[in-house]
């Protein structure tokens, strides 16, 4: 078990955007994981909170680059390990990239400037930490079994050179990886499908929130 690392759930809208002081709040209704996917999974507008023009709010890259930020998922209960949302429905075609946030076990999806998919992760642990920064999708594989490991990594999309890579996972609580990003095998075959090789996946570390509120917890 990770240090530190106990039974929690996640709350919250997506992803925010606070270094502007966007907050959306969460409502405190537990629901099943079942639950948390139908809802994603609705074509309504109850699920995607928008932005009107000229007021996107900006997320800051790790190279500076600031990109804008049109709409996110708006989740309405909690996300427990092993759940996901993901909704793109009404979502026009633009470039796929991925930002995760390490403090708060999070991975979101955007198209564009919209949020399509999130979900609760695994990953590394203080001896095998996740590496962090800006980082492009080297290899794909659906059937990826690890040699160093012997291990299966189903939907492998691989980040950097020494094996570190979004993969799927029994996502539970307290399990980590050996720097890898584990997300649920369901998402990961959704993720997988979306992702090409050169897209970006922007790893934040836990001490550099720049952009991203604190989500609301319960311990």
């Amino acid at each position: 078990m990770r240090k530190g690392m106990r039974s929690f759930l996640l709350f919250g809208a997506g992803i925010v955007i606070a270094a502007l002081g966007l907050h959306q709040q969460a409502k405190t209704r537990r629901v099943t994981p079942e639950l948390s996917r139908i809802s994603a999974e609705s074509s309504g507008e109850r699920t995607r909170q928008h932005y009107p023009p000229g007021k996107y709010p900006v997320m800051l890259m790790p190279d500076g680059e600031r990109r804008a930020i049109h709409s996110i998922l708006n989740v309405s209960g909690p996300m427990r390990f092993g759940t996901h949302v993901w909704n793109e429905a009404g979502v026009p075609e633009g470039p796929l990239w991925v930002r995760v946030d390490l403090a708060r076990q999070i991975l979101s999806v955007f198209r564009g400037g919209h949020e399509i998919g999130s979900a609760v992760i695994l990953y590394g642990t203080d001896g095998k930490p996740t590496p962090t920064g800006s980082f492009t999708v080297l290899q794909k594989d659906a059937d990826y079994h690890s040699r160093t490991y012997d291990a299966p990594m189903p939907y492998m999309l691989r980040l950097t050179d020494d094996g570190v890579a979004i993969h799927g996972s029994d996502v539970r609580v307290g399990r980590a990886t050996h720097g890898c990003i584990g997300v649920p095998l369901a998402f990961a075959r959704l993720l997988f499908a979306q992702m090409h090789k050169g897209d970006m996946v922007v790893i934040v570390p836990a001490d550099d929130q720049n952009g991203s509120p604190p989500r609301q917890t319960q311990i």
